[in-house]
């Protein structure tokens, strides 16, 4: 009965879609080498006469889309006028970590930050989002979002659509949640207002000839399940990381938070057409939000069967085919770049990361909170260490009821399978996100290379982004094992080094009492550990179990860690 009823809202609710629509908004293109970008409030009329306070970038909501060239060395000058800190995260580019805009990289109010690096990735959509400690949520949600365009040789040599705002175009999905004032809400599962580009009810006319969306899902919870009313056929050219090998034909096509995509579509017999875009959320799964069921029935998430876009379609994009443009693309590419994933054979590292409930019960395992590997973030503390040009396996395992979008930064990485089998071609090529889904595991291959920082670290996480503010988080650092400083302060000091004999080393700590310590290999293995309960400042390190060789101990207090290498003769 409430399944019946919550049709008939959104029957009434996609009715009043079509009878108001509003042209599609097309966020600016910014092109160079050097950006200036102003995080802002505003307000936006998302309501007719009603004035949501909202935050933007250069305008008061969403973001410039950046153009800019594989190989240049850009600059981005990101100026906080908010009335709180942020960060400025770019989703999906290899930048080094003191430049990535994770949590560690705070813009306090009225301050400028100004990383300065070389584009390394090839041709694909990406996107810049805040990532700050317990701030994602809100400030995505207000409208800081926006998408960067990385072009090279390889992609302008092909025929496609690339004429910003006319073949080509960016769509930043987003579902919504607004109290009964109209104001955004967070954490919430009452999204019920459908956006694209911030525009509700949008409408879009199209050339008759080959269209490229660039579709990024940039919704804190919803996975969208893409296709379009008439049921035509389209063709994926490029995943998160860039172009695939060859387009892929569907008529489906799923985006977890986070996630990106590229398609054409050919309207070249369709001019004086209407259709829409839409998400078919009656064909997701059970376990992904936006299903029609989260959960194994013996617990539920608070007010998600109540959302009447939950487990049903619904409107993304209303769409009407024009008269083409002079010089259009008619065809699509039978093939596009080629992508030499690495060997298995060549693996150098195996981890396994699991997203696990924080407590039990059968609430929590659908409810939340969540952690990875039993524990939640900790801005002290580095969970993984992972050796400069190594070549690793990840397989990510999920103990939850829920699917949770996993998203690392630093690297892309190609999925070798998910839950034992090959991935499917809509996730064949370079991925940034992978959808794990509830107790299953998803597995990857990627290379850590280029950049190395022993103290600042890059972030794993969950792009459910609550999930992400609540601690769903972890950290990593890429060091050189062959340039590893101390990074020890004189009151913290591990002696003797090199030890030998006995094999017995003492630590202690001037100040703060020591909470824990690690030794691992410089593949990054744990080797030994403590855990000093009582949190005392000076410890004796039994070494005779360990290999002779070079090692790192990770010395942690209640604000901070300290590394030093040491070697065990």
């Amino acid at each position: 009965m409430l399944r019946s009823f919550a049709s008939i809202v959104l029957f009434v609710f996609l009715v009043l879609q079509v009878v108001a629509q509003n042209a599609l908004f097309i966020p600016p293109m910014l092109e160079g080498t050097d950006f200036d970008l102003q995080v802002q409030s505003g307000t936006t009329q998302f309501f007719s006469g009603i004035n949501t306070p909202t935050y933007g970038v250069n305008g008061n909501i969403l973001a410039p889309t950046l153009s800019v060239n594989k190989g240049d060395v850009v600059t981005f000058n990101v100026t906080n006028n908010l009335t709180t800190s942020t960060t400025m995260h770019w989703h999906g580019l290899h930048v080094p970590a003191m430049d990535d805009g994770g949590p560690h990289q705070i813009i306090e109010e009225e301050t400028t930050w100004s990383p300065q690096f070389e584009i390394k990735n090839k041709a694909g959509t990406f996107w810049y989002h805040p990532h700050g400690e317990h701030k994602t949520d809100l400030q995505v949600s207000k409208g800081l979002a926006g998408l960067i365009l990385v072009r090279d040789a390889e992609e302008e040599a092909l025929a496609l659509p690339r004429t910003y705002g006319v073949d080509d175009f960016p769509l930043i999905l987003q579902t919504k949640s607004f109290d009964i004032l109209h104001q955004i809400q967070i954490a919430s599962q009452s999204d019920t207002t459908v956006m694209v580009n911030a525009t509700i009810n949008a409408m879009l006319d199209l050339p008759a000839q080959v269209v490229r969306f660039r579709l990024l899902n940039g919704s804190s919870n919803r996975t969208f399940f893409v296709g379009f009313s008439n049921d035509m056929t389209f063709h994926q050219i490029a995943t998160d990381g860039g172009l695939k090998e060859s387009p892929y034909e569907t008529n489906r096509l799923r985006l977890s938070p986070g996630e990106r995509s590229e398609i054409l579509i050919n309207l070249s017999d369709l001019e004086g057409d209407s259709f829409s875009l839409i998400s078919y959320g009656s064909e997701l799964p059970t376990g992904i939000i936006g299903a029609a069921i989260v959960g194994d029935g013996s617990a539920e998430i608070p007010e998600y069967s109540d959302n009447p876009l939950n487990g049903l379609d619904f409107t993304l994009l209303q769409l009407t085919v024009i008269s083409p443009t002079p010089d259009p693309v008619t065809t699509i590419p039978s093939s596009l770049v080629d992508i030499t994933p690495w060997s298995i054979g060549d693996i150098d590292v195996e981890r396994t990361i699991a997203l696990t409930p924080q407590m039990e019960g059968p609430e929590i395992l659908v409810e939340g909170p969540f952690g990875i590997d039993g524990v939640q973030f900790n801005m002290d503390l580095v969970n993984n260490i992972c050796q400069l040009n190594d070549i690793e396996r990840w397989t990510i395992t999920n103990q939850t009821l829920v699917a949770h979008p996993f998203h690392i930064h630093d690297v892309q990485f190609y999925i070798t399978d998910m839950n034992g089998e090959g991935p499917p071609p809509d996730q064949q090529g370079w991925k940034d996100v992978v959808l794990v889904m509830p107790m299953q595991s998803v597995s990857f291959i990627t290379k850590f290379e280029t950049f190395a920082d022993p103290v600042v670290p890059y972030m794993y996480h969950c792009h459910l982004l609550h999930h992400e503010d609540e601690g769903m988080m972890g950290s990593f650092i890429v060091v050189d094992p062959n340039s590893v400083p101390d990074l020890v302060t004189n009151n913290i000091r591990l002696s003797p080094n090199p030890v030998s004999g006995d094999r017995t080393m003492s630590v202690s700590s001037a100040d703060e009492p020591l909470t824990f310590i690690s030794i691992r290999d410089l593949a990054g293995h744990v080797i030994k550990s403590w855990s000093l309960q009582n949190q005392q400042k000076n410890f004796q390190l039994s070494v005779s179990d360990v290999s002779a060789g070079m090692y790192i101990v990770e010395m942690s207090t209640a604000h901070g860690v300290f590394i030093q290498k040491i070697i065990i003769q």
